[in-house]
């Protein structure tokens, strides 16, 4: 909630900064609820404003979704915050797409270790993926928090010019 707002207020009126709210906690396969309703938002969003820049930012099991919805559709670009990526789903992120993984050092909750690994991974495969550790910080992005808003911030700005030059 505070990241969207922040991105709110440093985009302005420029950018539209959506949230998906889940009808059902958790991943639950092979239904994946989370990833319909995701899906659903995004469908759903790119009607309204007919746009195709589309940048996701997830959470956890939110940076799991964004990576199979940018397998599935037309995303220029993945924020990963402390992603929740049990079975290698990082693979799953296109060439064209990129991604940008930010892990606390100290998070018990997801693995930093196997983020890395997965992005440097996907990297290998020739997608343009970053990692960057976040020192000492857990799973909730609490320490340091200005650090995850401004890495988000120009990772979206960045990936907007970007495809603003293409067009």
């Amino acid at each position: 909630m505070w990241l969207a707002w922040s991105l709110r207020r440093n985009l302005g009126g420029r950018v539209d900064v959506r949230r998906v709210q889940y009808r059902k906690r958790g991943w639950n396969s092979p239904a994946l609820d989370a990833l319909c309703d995701a899906e659903d938002a995004l469908i759903r969003m790119r009607c309204d404003l007919r746009c195709d820049n589309v940048i996701l930012v997830g959470h956890s099991m939110g940076a799991r979704v964004a990576v199979h919805l940018a397998a599935a559709q037309d995303v220029g670009g993945v924020v990963a915050l402390a992603p929740w990526w049990p079975c290698d789903d990082a693979t799953l992120v296109p060439k064209r797409c990129r991604l940008l993984t930010v892990h606390g050092t100290a998070d018990t909750w997801t693995d930093p270790r196997s983020s890395l690994a997965q992005t440097l991974w996907a990297r290998e495969r020739g997608v343009d993926a970053q990692w960057i550790g976040v020192p000492e910080a857990g799973h909730y992005l609490l320490h340091r928090f200005r650090l995850w808003h401004r890495l988000t911030y120009q990772f979206i700005t960045e990936e907007l010019h970007e495809r603003l030059r293409e067009a």
